[in-house]
This record gives C-alpha cells, structure tokens and sequence, in this order.
C-alpha cells in the first residue's frame, strides 16, 4: 500500500483542529436549543453571528411577501451549521475572510427593480476577523444595494459586498437549513465508494481523491436548471490555475468525462461551488478514522452516520480544580485551587512566603513554586487557548485558564497573558470596524499601512549608500586639505 503523501496528513490534521474548537460543543448546544424554541435571533448571537437586517424595513420598501419568505428562511437556519460549514482558508483553518456568501435567492424585483434578493453571510476582512465572526445581511443588484445591502441596519462598509459565484450556499441549503439537513448524504457521495478505488486522473490535483467526481455530474446539472441555461459547460476550478471544463445537461443526464483543462474558462460559463467540487471534510475525516460521529455536529452525524444517537457534548477529561502531581524534593506534592488560586498543597504558608523572597532575590524557587509560576505564563494549554482564541471561543479559552489557575488567579507576564491581551485588543477593533469608527469611508477602499522593516534590522538599513561616500571614520576634505 502507498504512503499516504503530506499533503493529505496536513489537510486531515487541519481539519481535525478546525472541527474540536471553530464550533465547541456549548454554542452548538445553546443555538439549538433556542433555534428549537423559535428564537432565531437568540440562535444568532450564541453562534457568534450578526444580524444586520431588519424586516421591518424589508417589508416597507419590497412588500410583506418577501419579508415573509426572509423570516421562514431565518427560523428554518442553523447559524451554528452555518458556521460548521462556512469556507476556511489554511492553514489554520480560519474563515476565509472578506467573502460574501449567497444563502438563499429570490426572485423578486429588487430596490430599483434591477434584480433578485440574496439572503447572504458575510466574514469580516482579515485586519478584523477577531472573533471569527458572520454577519447576515440582504443584498441586490440596485446602487444603493451595493455597500451595506436592503434594509441594513449597521454602518459599516464590507469589502466584497456581491455573492461570490464559486462559494455559495443558495444551491446547497442542507449546509444552513436544518429542515434538508438530512440531504446531506445523498448531496455529500457518502452512499457512493470512497474515492482511491480506481485508477488516479492525472488530470485532477492529488490523483482526484479529494474531488467529489462521481457528484459533479448531479450538480453541473442543478447548477444549469438554478441558472437557467441548456446544456453547456461548467467550469470546475480546482486551483489558482487549474481549471476544468465540463459538458453537461440540465435534464440529468450525466455530462462527459473532464474533456480538456483550462487555466481560464468564459466569463459566461457558470462555475460549479465549492461545495459541489470536494469532498465533504467530515467524510473524509470519518472515512480515515480520525474522528467519530459524537464528534461532529448532531445533524452532520445524523446524516453522515444513520441511526447515531448523540449521547451530548463530551466530558473534558482533566476536571477544573483537580490537583496536578509535581515532583519536588525528592517527592510527589500537589498543587490545586485553594480559594480560586492554584497554590502549592503540601508546602505551608510561612514557607511559602519564604520562597516568595527567594524569586524576589532572584534565586531559585521550589520545584512546586516554579510550576505555579510557568502555569502563570506558558501553561501546558497554551496552544489550546491560543487556538480558541483564533476560532472565537473566548469563553471557552477562558474556562480553559480558569480551569488551570482558578477564577481569582492574575495573570503574569508571559505569553499567556500576551495571548489574552492581543485577543481583547482585537475585539475592540472589530467594534470600531462594526461601528463605523475603523476602516474604509463607504465607497471607499482599505489601504492597509506599508509593512515596516523587517524584524531584526535597523529603520535605516534599506537606504542605499551614494556612490562615492567618504568612510564612516575619514576626515572631512576641508580639514585633510588645511593640514
């Protein structure tokens, strides 16, 4: 059997990482429990998305129709599978920012009559992804639907305010609709056999085994009917420049094998979502062994796996407050929360305030001392805290630290405390970006700051020396000359 390439391993162990912390187990629990309950804006805001919508509005200026169909459409999303199944981006598996993504369309005159009504979901640009947040919002093809959309309710400007025509989700709403979460089997190919069977395609990136070929026939099709176009091609792009060309047929019927490459396809040919181009990253993780269905969100494995009952979140192995053992003097000591402060067990007050001096004095602490102290400032969970903090579970990050150090603890200095300090201060400027306050004017676009100089080198290292400078240490002209 081949060894598997690295390639494969990092792709696997990326989204191994994205799926045990982007989307934690308490905000899948909360959302669902109030989506259940009726409260799709209470489902919101515990999956960490912004409403920037307001059907009042909607239903002023294009009728209560469409304010209707918008408000079935927002009982019916599961924000927090919304979020399971957003793009992301390596290679830490964050959402890929800056993007605009189409969840439902309809077909209705827009502000000025030039267009359909997008339901969308959109991600901060990078300079303010703090939070890893989504933001729903209409959309039209009208002037003054370009910017912050139909019935926008925030003063910000987003980047790419248009649908991207490759990740959209209006043809895929088993990815946010919980009503047809059930068709994600049969749309994912997990009936079919798993891919490396067959001979590779040297036509596909990695040999295919990461395209869903055996779906693009079905889904170059629906792409067709949603567009409304007969039979033509379909773009496939499966990377910055590789691109394949399909011949396919709205009324079913399989389209020809991948016919010829192409790094650019027409303007005017429809490109199939990315949705339909890969494999389903849950398969593939399920397929490999890596994870298993208690796992993965309760309607991804209901799905996935038939039959799975979920049995709730899974309990953390290492139980807030228990003692740690540290081997000291010879020794196993404890340490553990003694009135919300991670304390050393076995040692007694007056010695541990002799030992306080000792660090004060710049000497060397005991064993159980020094292992509070590294807690303080580079803990054993530091690259998971870091990791939550990247995807957005700030309080899971922080019942993580509690957890360690106790609730009463302060923070030492130390890449722990750097790591809390640099999340809040992007917290605060993802508010002023929400507000208006940080960014581009509307209509206007970012410009980022020049980077400086590189790390390590002086501010003045990239100036050029002029031909024919004197040496640092030569005596100026005017003196060697009255010499």
């Amino acid at each position: 059997m081949a060894t598997p390439p690295a390639y494969e391993d990092s792709h696997l162990s990326r989204w191994l990482r994205v799926r045990e912390f982007a989307v934690p187990p308490s905000m899948i629990e909360t959302a669902t429990t109030r989506r259940q309950a009726g409260d799709w804006a209470g489902a919101c805001a515990a999956a960490h998305v912004d409403v920037d919508l307001d059907l009042r509005a909607l239903a002023r200026s294009h009728g209560t129709e469409l304010a209707a169909r918008v408000r079935a459409d927002l009982r019916l999303l599961a924000p927090d599978l919304l979020r399971w199944h957003m793009p992301r981006i390596a290679p830490d598996g964050l959402l890929r920012p800056g993007l605009t993504v189409a969840l439902a369309r309809y077909d209705t005159g827009g502000r000025d009559g030039t267009g359909p009504v997008h339901l969308v979901a959109r991600t901060a640009p990078a300079w303010v992804d703090a939070g890893q947040r989504i933001s729903l919002a209409l959309w039209d093809r009208s002037p003054s639907g370009s910017g912050s959309g139909v019935g926008a309710v925030h003063p910000y400007c987003p980047p790419h305010p248009h649908p991207h025509p490759r990740f959209r989700l209006d043809l895929h709403r088993h990815l946010w609709d919980a009503s047809r979460a059930g068709e994600l089997r049969t749309r994912s190919g997990a009936d079919g056999p798993p891919p490396g069977l067959s001979a590779p395609d040297p036509e596909l990136p990695q040999g295919g085994l990461r395209c869903a070929v055996d779906r693009w026939a079905d889904e170059a099709a629906i792409l067709l009917r949603a567009e409304g176009r007969p039979a033509g091609p379909v773009a496939v792009r499966l990377g910055r420049r590789h691109r394949l060309l399909l011949d396919a047929d709205p009324s079913g019927e399989p389209p020809r094998t991948p016919s010829r490459a192409a790094r650019r396809a027409s303007a005017t040919v429809p490109v199939l979502p990315d949705a339909a181009t890969w494999l389903l990253p849950d398969l593939e993780l399920l397929r490999a062994g890596l994870v298993e269905a208690g796992q993965l969100h309760p309607l991804v494995a209901a799905a996935l796996v038939p039959g799975h009952v979920p049995t709730g979140p899974p309990r953390p192995p290492d139980l807030a407050g228990a003692p740690h053992l540290v081997e000291c003097r010879g020794a196993l000591h404890r340490i553990g929360l003694v009135d919300g402060v991670l304390t050393p067990l076995d040692h007694d007050p007056a010695e541990l305030r002799r030992e306080e001096l000792l660090v004060a004095l710049t000497g060397t602490p005991l064993p159980c001392v020094r292992a509070v102290d590294e807690a303080h400032r580079r803990p054993d969970c530091l690259t998971g805290v870091r990791e939550r903090l990247d995807h957005g579970d700030i309080a899971g990050a922080l019942a993580v630290v509690e957890g360690l150090l106790g609730p009463a603890a302060l923070l030492r200095d130390g890449a722990l405390r750097d790591a809390l300090e640099a999340a809040a201060e992007r917290r605060v400027t993802y508010g002023l970006y929400r507000a208006g306050l940080f960014g581009p004017a509307p209509g206007r676009k970012f410009a980022p700051p020049p980077p400086g100089p590189t790390r390590g080198t002086r501010p003045d290292s990239r100036r050029t020396r002029t031909r024919g400078a004197r040496p640092r240490h030569a005596a100026p002209a005017s003196l060697s000359s009255s010499r």
